[in-house]
């Protein structure tokens, strides 16, 4: 009877363990939607990363990497750093990101797939239909 009531205690352990984790990320991912919600089209400040300005505006990172004439990869400081860095003024960093922003939107056509970083070999043509 005990190694029945010690495996019935283990499983109700582990049952209220995922019912707290699964708890946990409902509420974070509801606490996320309202976030990103509330915060759609953010002003361009500082602060903010390019991720950051992607999520807001609802474009691809890689868009406004290209705007800046950044490398592809993630990075994550902020936009007055990144125009410190380049020796530009925040106006043009905001000036560029929104340009990229606009022609990345409906209704001009969506931009290309983000560069690769490395080279894959180039697929096999087709054979022509005789």
């Amino acid at each position: 009877m005990t190694h029945n009531r010690r495996w019935r205690k283990v499983l109700i352990a582990l049952f209220v363990a995922v019912l707290a984790f699964t708890g946990y990320h409902a509420v974070r991912t509801v606490s996320d939607a309202i976030y990103w919600n509330a915060h759609r089209d953010e002003p361009i400040e500082r602060w903010m990363t390019i991720g950051y300005v992607a999520h807001s505006y609802h474009v691809p990172p890689h868009v406004l990497h290209q705007a800046l004439n950044l490398p592809p990869m993630p990075d994550h400081r902020p936009l007055g750093r990144i125009a410190r860095d380049s020796g530009r003024s925040m106006n043009q960093i905001e000036a560029k990101l929104l340009y990229a922003i606009v022609h990345a939107r409906p209704p001009y056509p969506p931009p290309g797939p983000p560069p690769r970083l490395f080279m894959t070999p180039p697929s096999p043509s087709p054979s022509p239909a005789k």
